[in-house]
């Protein structure tokens, strides 16, 4: 595969995740556990195919052979699930996708608190950066009442760092089959935790069939598609490209349905996003040093 084929690839992925809070809004009212139940039942069998063809039919024997680091990562994608869908419910889609954008930070914190891995003096700069960024979004959440979405928010991002962390523990080369772990964990969740909580799973056909299609649809062919594209796109620049998720969501909300951004969720957003980017770049530039 070609470079340019790859960066297509990647794009496209971010794009359609770009999609999901426009989908959440169009929700007739399904909770956030009953909304990643659903995504879920489409995700697996959608990933499974896709694990199929890429392992010669060998998804189970692959999804098995994750382990324990399998197992913790795809338990952490239930918080990351969970949260990324109540927090786009519970406060605007620009200030919940921006504090996603912290997830690789908390990965570097994570990896070296951990894993004892190193993390280069400019990520440092670009935590420190982020943290800023963050500090403004939560504290603007805080003055509007949209403070568990913010905090859900930084659980998503923290479920996902979480789940990153877990694959290197395992050293496995593929996310896909704990994504899949991560589904079926998270509907078995779903089914025990939404009735205790008071919650229904059998929502109207309407959102049972969006959440289905942000499953299989977004969430597993875009997954796919940045999976196979990233095979030939060095590690730093992914980053930049996939950001496009990011960059996206707030416009398609507001396009679409009016929705805007406070002053402070565009200026701490406009931080985070700043420090993701310097961090990517910076990244690339010692990459390009590096002795051959």
């Amino acid at each position: 595969m070609r470079y340019g084929t790859g960066v297509v690839l990647v794009v496209v992925a971010g794009l359609l995740w770009s999609g999901f809070g426009l989908a959440v809004r169009h929700l007739d009212g399904a909770g956030a556990w009953a909304v990643v139940f659903w995504r879920s039942v489409a995700l697996v069998p959608a990933l499974m195919l896709f694990v199929s063809w890429r392992s010669r039919g060998q998804a189970m024997r692959r999804v098995l052979a994750t382990g324990w680091s399998g197992v913790v990562g795809g338990l952490c994608l239930i918080a990351a699930s969970l949260g990324g869908i109540y927090s786009i419910q519970a406060t605007t889609v620009a200030n919940a996708v921006f504090l996603f954008a912290a997830a690789p930070f908390l990965t570097a914190v994570l990896g070296w608190a951990l894993l004892g891995e190193r993390v280069r003096g400019a990520t440092w700069a670009s935590i420190a950066l982020a943290a800023v960024g963050i500090f403004i979004m939560v504290r603007e959440g805080l003055a509007l009442g949209a403070l568990d979405g913010n905090l859900a928010a930084l659980g998503s991002a923290l479920g996902f760092a979480g789940f990153t962390v877990a694959i290197r523990s395992g050293r496995q080369g593929d996310m896909m089959p704990t994504v899949v772990l991560g589904g079926v964990f998270t509907m078995i969740a779903a089914a025990f935790v939404a009735p205790a909580m008071g919650e229904t799973l059998w929502v109207s056909t309407h959102d049972i069939i969006l959440s289905m299609a942000m499953g299989a649809c977004l969430l597993a062919t875009g997954m796919a598609l940045y999976t196979i594209g990233s095979r030939v796109i060095p590690a730093a620049e992914l980053p930049l490209l996939s950001i496009v998720e990011v960059l996206l969501a707030p416009v398609w909300v507001w396009l679409f349905l009016g929705e805007t951004a406070s002053g402070g969720t565009v200026l701490g957003g406009t931080i985070l996003v700043s420090a993701v980017v310097l961090n990517a770049l910076s990244g690339m530039r010692g990459r390009a040093v590096v002795p051959a």
